[in-house]
């Protein structure tokens, strides 16, 4: 099964390993190139795909900067595509292109596995880009009481409230300056911007504020344990890093790119295992 990531910056992705493994272990045998608008030519994200499809792929990740324009390549979307009006993974059927989000239920799964039945309540979403959304939506479908948005963007953050209340999900925006009264208030905290990246070291808010009773989510992954989650490790608050998120929207594009029944059970036996294994390498936890 061949397979690939497009998208700019992507050359140290950890996606490759994760889609060749899962393949090891469904007995699926797969590649998994990468398209690097910044090593080689990309004139467009249709052209690349043009040239995949000719070249027998079964399907692809998009990530920035084409994830909105991923769904308007496809013929049919799922619910989490149209939700968030992006997708990262594009399926290559006979009859055209699927599109799916993994992000958004990646997320929803990657909650699940971590935080188990908790309930998200009242939960801050620091940046509302492409991943923010993605898992704005995801906090609706797993019955976040309020989604309280704060962006630099005041613009961006306000939209993607209304397009959340359009769901029925009750959803807020604060400004910088509400930070530390609207935290204590909140149940869970949650990074969806650079901030704590290793080219972007920091934390995305002080980080006396986080306290035992909240719950984490950090977007961010390289590195691991970023700052946001050390301190929320520090005072005892229960923590999903972006670990989470990568494994489960990997999982959930895998699934996709199956195209059996049979496959896609398979690869659902192994989540928790896959799970395990990246934790244990990239967190280090036993």
């Amino acid at each position: 099964m061949k397979l690939g990531l497009i998208g700019k910056a992507i050359m140290n992705s950890s996606s490759p390993d994760l889609h060749v493994r899962l393949g090891g272990l469904t007995e699926i045998p797969t590649t998994y190139d990468l398209f690097d608008a910044n090593e080689q030519p990309i004139d467009s994200l249709e052209s690349q795909v043009r040239k995949v499809v000719a070249a027998g792929y079964r399907g692809v990740n998009v990530t920035y900067p084409w994830k909105e324009e991923a769904v308007r390549l496809a013929g049919r979307t799922s619910e989490g595509a149209r939700m968030v009006g992006a997708a990262n993974t594009l399926v290559f059927e006979a009859d055209g292109i699927f599109a799916e989000n993994t992000d958004f239920t990646g997320f929803i799964s990657g909650y699940r596995a971590t935080l188990g039945e908790r309930q998200p309540g009242r939960t801050l979403v620091l940046g509302t880009g492409g991943v923010g959304k993605a898992v704005a939506f995801g906090l609706g479908r797993l019955g976040a009481s309020e989604v309280i948005l704060m962006d630099l963007d005041p613009a961006k953050s306000k939209r993607l409230a209304e397009e959340l209340q359009a769901q029925g999900f009750a959803a807020s925006t604060i400004t910088p300056e509400q930070l530390a009264e609207t935290v204590p208030a909140c149940d869970g905290l949650v990074n969806c911007t650079p901030i704590g990246h290793e080219k972007s070291p920091g934390c995305p808010l002080p980080k006396e504020l986080i306290a035992a009773h909240h719950w984490i989510f950090d977007a961010v992954y390289v590195p691991a344990v970023t700052e946001f989650v050390a301190a929320a490790k520090a005072v005892d608050a229960a923590v999903m890093s972006g670990v989470g998120l990568f494994v489960f929207q990997g999982i959930d594009a895998f699934k996709r790119f199956c195209e059996d029944d049979g496959k896609r059970a398979a690869v659902d036996a192994q989540a928790t295992t896959l799970y395990a294994h990246y934790r244990r390498e990239l967190l280090g936890e036993p």
